[in-house]
């Protein structure tokens, strides 16, 4: 008997989708991932590849040029890709300033920008941490001032997230100083030809090794009025703060399915594998393991797929979503670790799937919120 990890918003429909996306991913991803670690970026043509398909944007409404799904397909997306450690499309990041753009934009943006994103036209990133700021967004120095039709942008970004490939930025900026919170608003910057904005250097990272993650910088640039987001400034916090839990929902499904593909490599890894004369699998220490793996992702999925079920009738709140990303962070880094040990020295191989799921693993604690921040956040609930 093999154990499955069934999802509770899984139906014939998304059955079909999956099936797409998996043959999409393994042709064109997949693929072409060695060449990607090494490159440091997937290159445009998956990007628009994926976008010929209905693969971006899936849950945006077909009259701005999306798929018109739900949650569940981007799911699906990330799903498929992180079961197979598969880093380099950052679609959660791409689907983000979609909805960023969907749920705070003027009509003119949405129209504008939306059927682009959706086609792998513009890759979007978001641009929001800076050189010692990190998590305290309050603490940013980009300076936006107002003159005449346009904003002129100066300041850097660092650890940005599609930030090489990206054709399409929400910045973060300071549009009035003298403010906190308010004084916070994001502009919509495309990047193509743009007269001061330069991309540095590719970031050397431990893991997400084919994901691009860069520095860039902003010299008195020059961002046109009508493409501050929402047209009313000092809206950026309130902006950024109303789509964390969709993002953070994004960081708890890919834990799961990193932490299942994980659980199916080891599990066909010591079944194969032999010591003193026998498969690894029959020993008891491995049978324990695997058991315990088994109950942490069956445990998360029952969470996971309640905040799925939550985010698809709008009520997923802050504190649930930093609960997922917390738990299932945490859960990932112990499962991968735990799998690379069943390996044992093959486990610390860059060509088998779990040592690179296991540095891969580490942001997951780190990115859209540290989980001490996601601590704090829960405990001003209690």
């Amino acid at each position: 008997m093999t154990i499955e990890f069934k999802r509770s918003w899984a139906d014939e429909d998304i059955a079909l989708f999956r099936d797409n996306v998996a043959r999409f991913v393994e042709n064109e991803v997949q693929r072409h991932d060695e060449a990607a670690r090494k490159a440091g970026n997937v290159g445009l043509d998956v990007w628009r590849k994926a976008g010929e398909l209905g693969l971006l944007c899936t849950d945006i409404p077909e009259a701005y040029g999306g798929g018109g799904g739900d949650f569940r397909h981007e799911a699906v997306i990330h799903e498929e890709l992180a079961r197979r450690g598969l880093t380099g499309m950052n679609t959660s990041v791409h689907s983000i300033v979609a909805h960023y753009l969907l749920n705070h934009g003027t009509e003119a943006q949405k129209r504008h920008y939306l059927p682009r994103l959706a086609s792998g036209e513009l890759v979007g990133a978001i641009a929001m941490t800076e050189p010692g700021a990190g998590s305290d967004l309050q603490g940013m120095r980009t300076r936006a001032e107002l003159s005449g039709d346009h904003y002129v942008v100066n300041g850097a970004k660092t650890f940005i997230s599609n930030g090489f490939l990206a054709g399409l930025i929400m910045l973060v900026v300071k549009t009035d100083p003298g403010q906190r919170s308010r004084g916070t608003s994001i502009l919509i910057v495309e990047t193509k030809d743009l007269a001061g904005f330069r991309v540095g250097r590719v970031l050397d990272k431990m893991g997400l090794k084919a994901q691009d993650t860069s520095e860039l910088f902003f010299d008195d640039v020059q961002v046109p009025r009508d493409r501050l987001l929402g047209g009313v400034e000092g809206q950026g916090f309130y902006q950024m703060m109303s789509d964390l839990p969709y993002e953070r929902l994004f960081i708890g499904v890919t834990a799961l399915a990193c932490m299942e593909g994980a659980y199916a490599s080891t599990v066909a890894h010591v079944r194969d594998r032999k010591a003193f004369g026998r498969a690894i699998a029959e020993f008891q220490n491995t049978k324990f393991k695997l058991a315990e793996i088994a109950t942490q992702i069956q445990v998360g999925r029952a969470f996971i797929d309640q905040c799925i079920a939550q985010q698809l009738r709008g009520e997923l709140d802050t504190v649930t979503a930093s609960m997922a990303k917390l738990w299932a962070s945490e859960a990932q880094g112990r499962v991968v670790d735990e799998c690379v040990q069943l390996f044992g020295g093959y486990g610390y191989m860059n060509e088998y799937l779990v040592a690179r799921m296991y540095t891969d693993a580490r942001i997951q604690r780190i990115f859209g919120g540290t989980n001490e921040i996601m601590k704090e956040v829960i405990s001003r609930a209690i």
